[in-house]
């Protein structure tokens, strides 16, 4: 069981395969076991870190102790303490807020960051007036389409159970902090180049495309796609879809980059 001692914790983590490396980061419903869809796509060319945030999945925390906080400071730890100079960076919801916080501390080592269904903590009036129009229900609608649900009971149910492996955390402020006029801002992106790909699912009842429209026009270069029949999980319902974007994205960023080495 893999467990990096960092930051006063110790966190759960996962590396499957060899290669570039891609770090995926799990939303506030979700642990690392999320990413099993991605992970069996990509750990073929790619080496996949997958983690548990602490206070969720086997990253224990203790019983309302800051959590979001620490999400930034956690991922650096983890990817020094693996020895990983750079990675792609993807994340899902509450997974934004760690990314961003990496890319915009660690600009020269983030390859690429993949924001899917999620601020990643960034914050706008428009952004927030965006959200102050959303009204997202309780319970796993919360999160998943409702074609989704009526038609894959049997993954519905796993998402369910994923989720389910969380322990109680207490009070762990991660709604709140998407919506904080505290969050990132258009002056923390001056002079960005990290490539950034926004993904985001057309019945997304949490961040709506209205939502990461407004957070496209905060990060400079940005380019935002929207998938069809997904809603706030776009990477567990929509797989297929969401890893060709992916594989499309660190196809187009490694092109480059071997475009602009310097030749032998």
């Amino acid at each position: 069981m893999p467990k990096a001692p960092i930051n006063g914790i110790e966190l759960y983590y996962e590396s499957h395969g060899r290669g570039p490396v891609i770090v995926f980061a799990h939303g506030r419903g979700g642990n690392h076991m999320s990413w099993w869809q991605q992970v069996a796509r990509f750990s073929g060319e790619f080496r996949c870190i997958t983690f548990d945030h602490r206070g969720w999945g086997q990253s224990i925390a203790e019983y309302g102790s800051p959590l979001r906080e620490n999400f930034g400071t956690d991922l650096i730890a983890l990817l020094d303490y693996l020895g990983i100079e750079e990675a792609f960076l993807v994340a899902q919801s509450m997974g934004g807020i760690s990314c961003t916080e990496f890319a915009l501390a660690h600009p020269s080592r983030t390859l690429g960051l993949v924001l899917g269904d999620t601020t990643g903590g960034v914050v706008s009036p428009g952004i927030l007036a965006e959200l102050a129009r959303t009204n997202p229900p309780e319970g796993v609608a919360r999160s998943l389409a409702p074609g989704f649900i009526a038609e894959q009971p049997s993954l519905t149910f796993l998402y369910q159970q994923i989720q389910g492996l969380n322990p109680e955390r207490g009070e762990d402020g991660v709604i709140s902090g998407f919506r904080r006029e505290d969050g990132r801002q258009e002056a923390d992106f001056v002079g960005w180049q990290t490539p950034t790909l926004l993904i985001v699912g057309d019945e997304d009842l949490i961040f709506p495309p209205a939502v990461i429209a407004e957070v496209q026009k905060v990060i400079p270069g940005s380019r935002m796609e929207v998938v069809a029949g997904a809603a706030h999980s776009t990477h567990f319902e929509k797989a297929d879809e969401f890893n060709a974007l992916l594989s499309g994205f660190f196809a187009e960023v490694l092109s480059e980059q071997t475009a602009g080495a310097p030749a032998d």
